[in-house]
């Protein structure tokens, strides 16, 4: 593992330990980081929303951070900076962007949908763009991820939906809800401990470790597929939304310490590809089917042919029926020791579902010996040889 990656998995269990029932939004901050995107958490105050962020802030080192709360009488001057007076009086437009926003590495808007029309527009260009018009020319702007907050979703007809647009990760998040995470956090006391950190460098460093993730072509197929059922109900995200969803795929998987994006990777997207919460309960069900691992879908796929081949040995009582069954049952337990080396993270599994099939295809062999040799079965099972009588059906 790279130390830089090693130090990242330091600072997301670092998190997740300070912050109780914060894991997924841990993951999502993390993951805009490494893949420069913008990130929303949106529940009621109290729930360490700004807390995260600043945390965040103390831990990439070399940073500049901005953090503003935003209202509704917020003026331009508070986030993008004050005008220069000596340049105004030379008739020059331009704004002292020193220690605000347009500077910033790292954002934390709090209140985000409090944006009024003043500031709005520069808003979503530094945003999206990551340009600032100065005088009205364009000054490129060093922000990596925007972090914002709200106690609530924007309403219709605010003229919001392009700035709710700019995040594409996006998080609900509530109050502590287990009541063992809520004592532990009602009497833990103030920490000194000092938290592990990247520099900005190393940070960049790992962005393009990230950016050479690779994405299979299953990947982009699962996405195809994703984008038909979401359309067929209704629920349509901009090609510019999938699009930047596969730098969050390869963020998830980098973050997990994989080169490849897998399968179920895909689930981060709960967070990304809905835009009002009618749509959000069908957008993750829809993901779910989908987001499952390799080795998942394929334990999944043998215990269901199992199942089909042992059905049609018995219904068909058949000799050759049975030959066939057992041959066939006996190539997939062969599948499942090869899936046993290459998939070392499933073994259990893989032996449960071993020794499924090996039930099945005693049965099958009981059967058979059954049908031509009336009773002799019968007289061999004791209780030794099947205590449990696992291997015939009654």
């Amino acid at each position: 593992m790279n130390p830089n990656q090693q130090k990242l998995q330091d600072i997301q269990q670092a998190l997740n330990a300070k912050f109780y029932e914060r894991e997924d939004e841990v993951e999502g901050i993390l993951i805009a980081l490494l893949a420069r995107q913008h990130m929303l958490m949106i529940g009621p105050a109290g729930t360490a929303k700004s807390a995260l962020s600043t945390e965040l802030s103390k831990i990439v080192h070399g940073t500049e951070y901005f953090q503003w709360l935003l209202t509704p009488f917020s003026t331009p001057e508070e986030v993008f900076g004050p005008l220069s007076l000596r340049d105004l009086e030379a008739g020059v437009y331009k704004r002292n962007t020193a220690s605000k926003m347009p500077e910033a590495d790292i954002v934390f808007l709090d209140e985000i949908f409090k944006a009024n029309s003043a500031i709005l527009n520069s808003l979503l260009t530094l945003i999206n763009e990551r340009l600032f018009y100065n005088d009205g020319a364009p000054t490129p702007a060093p922000l990596i991820s925007v972090i914002g907050a709200s106690n609530e979703y924007p309403e219709d007809g605010e003229g919001l939906e392009a700035l709710f647009d700019r995040f594409l990760l996006r998080y609900e998040i509530n109050y502590i809800g287990d009541e063992g995470n809520f004592l532990a956090m009602m009497k833990e006391e103030e920490q000194f401990e000092v938290m592990p950190s990247l520099t900005l460098n190393e940070l960049k460093e790992l962005q393009e470790f990230t950016k050479n993730v690779t994405v299979p072509p299953d990947i982009y197929q699962a996405l195809s597929v994703i984008r038909r059922e979401l359309s067929d109900e209704g629920i349509q995200p901009s090609d510019r939304r999938f699009k930047q969803s596969l730098g969050v795929l390869k963020a998830k998987a980098f973050l997990d310490q994989r080169d490849s994006v897998g399968l179920q990777d895909l689930a981060i997207l709960e967070n990304a590809l809905w835009e009002t919460l009618e749509q959000k309960e069908t957008v993750c069900n829809v993901i779910r089917r989908y987001a499952t691992g390799p080795s998942t879908q394929s334990l999944a796929s043998v215990e269901k042919e199992a199942e089909e081949i042992y059905d049609i040995a018995v219904r068909d009582q058949s000799m050759e029926a049975g030959m066939e069954a057992m041959q066939k049952l006996k190539a997939l337990m062969a599948d499942l020791q090869s899936m046993k080396e290459s998939e070392p993270d499933h073994t259990t599994e893989i032996i449960e579902l071993t020794n499924r099939l090996t039930t099945l295809h005693k049965e099958i062999e009981n059967s058979r010996l059954e049908a031509d040799y009336p009773g002799a079965v019968a007289e061999a099972r004791t209780e030794k040889d099947d205590p449990d009588g696992v291997y015939f059906r009654m």
